[in-house]
């Protein structure tokens, strides 16, 4: 791991943006799902559904959802039947989300507080691997994608969601006015917190671009990489397989 590592445009120590990120994440957990509707105008819903028809959950099978939180992801995935365990860094979140299962009547979940650079489950133990929006604030991508591969078994298949660049002109320009100008105070006015939300913009534009995360899946050691790009790459998929 480098001596630094980026917190939104700031160069840090890596501990202390473990500590940071875990202090954003603790501060939204309450209003995450709220602002995601807000920011997104509710087209996060429609990314990830199209994100879990491309895992194909099956029934019976085993996925862990990484930094799955409030729980968006597991819940459609357990509607397949899949035996899923949610797993997010942050207490607060994982709260959330066990509430929200509760409510919905689910409780055929596993939650769990577990650290995506080093998991506690052994070698090849799931099917699938899930994280959605998550892996740009893990401190050692190249860590967490390791620990992935290593508790897949043979093969299990990775797929990761998460903001990219995009690609379309005139597009990008607007979007990066919106994100870095209106995303903020639409935190302070739903959460009460700008600072929190304008760092989450801030680590997308700090994150690497579609060909870089490709290659860092393949580094990992899976093959048949995938990148399918939405909205000209401002969402992105990314896919890859353990043999």
């Amino acid at each position: 791991m480098p001596e630094t590592v980026s917190f939104g445009y700031q160069e840090v120590d890596p501990q202390e943006k473990t500590r940071r990120v875990g202090a954003v994440f603790s501060n939204v957990a309450r209003r995450y799902d709220i602002m995601n509707d807000a920011m997104s105008g509710g087209m996060h819903r429609l990314w990830k559904d199209r994100f879990v028809r491309r895992v194909k959950p099956r029934a019976g099978e085993d996925i862990l959802d990484m930094a799955g939180g409030t729980g968006d992801i597991a819940f459609r995935l357990a509607a397949a039947g899949a035996n899923v365990t949610v797993a997010d860094i942050n207490p607060q979140m994982l709260e959330v989300g066990m509430g929200r299962a509760q409510a919905r009547g689910l409780d055929g979940l596993v939650w769990s507080e577990a650290n995506a650079e080093k998991l506690q489950w052994p070698d090849r133990f799931f099917d699938a691997y899930t994280i959605a929006f998550g892996i740009r604030n893990v401190t050692d991508i190249p860590a967490a994608l390791s620990e992935a591969h290593r508790v897949l078994r043979r093969g299990g298949r990775f797929f990761c969601l998460e903001f990219s660049t995009t690609l379309w002109p005139g597009f990008a320009e607007l979007y990066d006015f919106y994100s870095h100008r209106v995303v903020p105070k639409i935190g302070k006015i739903v959460a009460d917190d700008e600072d929190s939300y304008r760092y989450l913009i801030e680590s997308i534009r700090r994150f690497p671009d579609m060909p870089t995360v490709e290659r860092m899946i393949g580094e990992a050691g899976f093959v048949r990489t995938k990148v399918e790009p939405m909205l000209g790459g401002l969402v992105a998929i990314h896919s890859g397989w353990k043999i």
